[in-house]
């Protein structure tokens, strides 16, 4: 949580002025339930606690919570229901719609431990249908439901830099926005319940078509006899420069992608993208594309490896 500051004046000491840091009251009072600690969750959790919540956490496999627990303190529940009980937000980071249907419904779900007046943020990608049915589900229990993927990766949840896109009703971003605040460097609601999801679908069609623009820049470099190095110093500096460019070009050139977004995580994402695009119209051909490429990639074995093998993929057919 940002601290945020207050000018006291003080007449009776000759009118100085004191600036004092004022902690939001709910800062310290908020009991929040964290639900999945993946690569992403495990870090964000932590950063609440370290913010000073009471943080209690649910994981699918137990041995993770209970790593968490004695890293950062807090406590544990052996099932989504127990972790939200008496929790003021529920918070999920966890798989796909099936998964975040598994942690929120049912009686060992979520929302049967939650109460009435009660806030639940979804920060897993999933598609805009579960986030309107549950959303509705929350709404007929009296619990507030904002929906807000996340952008950024591993390194953006570790260093409480995210960008955060949400949909749901203004009021209660409002009251849940300070909390995201604690990892995010920008957080924003877009419009209402399933905002957040279609703006994580544009964020991942612009990923899929600027990777695929990467690595044939640098697959046409390498055919002729550029140091791929050099052409990325001199042309991320100019239009073409773009985060992927600027944080994924050193890896794809030493051939490592034993990191970062996987392969398999993306094509669940694009796909539901595509499903999305034909329920709305919206033509998609290169994002098709792009899917199938990653889809050779898995062929390939490297379903984990990082997103940004497409040049890998483009470097197995150098003749």
């Amino acid at each position: 949580m940002r601290p945020r500051y207050f000018l006291i004046m003080m007449p009776f000491l000759g009118r100085k002025i004191r600036l004092i840091e004022m902690t939001p009251p709910h800062e310290k009072t908020t009991r929040i339930a964290f639900l999945g600690l993946g690569v992403m969750g495990y870090p964000m959790a932590g950063h609440l606690k370290t913010a000073g919540y009471h943080v209690t956490v649910y994981n699918r496999t137990n041995s993770k919570s209970v790593a968490w627990v004695n890293q950062y303190g807090g406590s544990l529940g052996e099932t989504p229901a127990e972790a939200a009980t008496g929790a003021d937000l529920v918070m999920a980071c966890v798989g796909n719609d099936d998964d975040l249907r598994s942690v929120c419904l049912g009686s060992d779900g979520a929302f049967s431990g939650m109460s009435h007046g009660s806030k639940f943020v979804d920060h897993t990608t999933v598609s805009a249908a579960v986030t309107h049915e549950l959303y509705e589900i929350a709404k007929s229990q009296g619990i507030a439901f904002v929906d807000a993927p996340v952008s950024g990766g591993q390194a953006g949840a570790e260093n409480g830099a995210l960008s955060i896109m949400c949909g749901g009703d203004d009021a209660v971003y409002d009251w849940v926005e300070p909390v995201m605040g604690v990892y995010s460097k920008l957080c924003r609601r877009i419009g209402p319940s399933g905002a957040g999801q279609l703006t994580k679908m544009c964020n991942q069609i612009a990923i899929a078509g600027l990777v695929q623009g990467l690595s044939e820049a640098l697959h046409f470099a390498d055919h002729a006899g550029l140091d791929g190095a050099s052409v990325i110093e001199v042309i991320s500096q100019g239009a073409a420069g773009s985060w992927q460019m600027s944080n994924r070009n050193k890896t794809m050139l030493e051939d490592h992608f034993e990191h970062g977004f996987a392969v398999d995580w993306m094509r669940k994402d694009l796909g539901i993208c595509l499903q999305a695009a034909n329920e709305n119209g919206a033509s998609l051909p290169i994002t098709a594309i792009v899917d199938q490429f990653y889809k050779d990639i898995q062929n390939m074995g490297g379903g984990r490896w990082d997103t940004s093998s497409l040049f890998k993929r483009l470097q197995s057919m150098k003749a």
